[in-house]
């Protein structure tokens, strides 16, 4: 069962509102704009989990007295 997906198309000058089905290209482009949105959102989780990894870590190794890595030591400057 497919679902018919509309857009609202307003006449500024009359102020008259007309729901109107989504072509295919809109919905091509929508489908396209989803599918980059969850890569991006991907790639952003990720890095916020590698620092937040990265910064356990470091907070790991200063209470154990060990020495931090460069890039770990970036962390905690920041």
């Amino acid at each position: 069962m497919t679902e018919t997906l509309y857009k609202i198309v307003v006449d500024c000058s009359t102020g008259e509102q007309t729901q109107v089905a989504l072509s295919a290209e809109e919905l091509a482009q929508r489908e396209a704009d989803a599918t980059a949105y969850a890569a991006q959102k991907a790639i952003e989780d990720a890095a916020t989990e590698a620092l937040a990894t990265l910064k356990a870590s470091a907070k790991a190794k200063l209470i154990a007295g060990q020495p931090l890595t460069a890039e770990e030591a970036d962390t905690l400057v920041i």
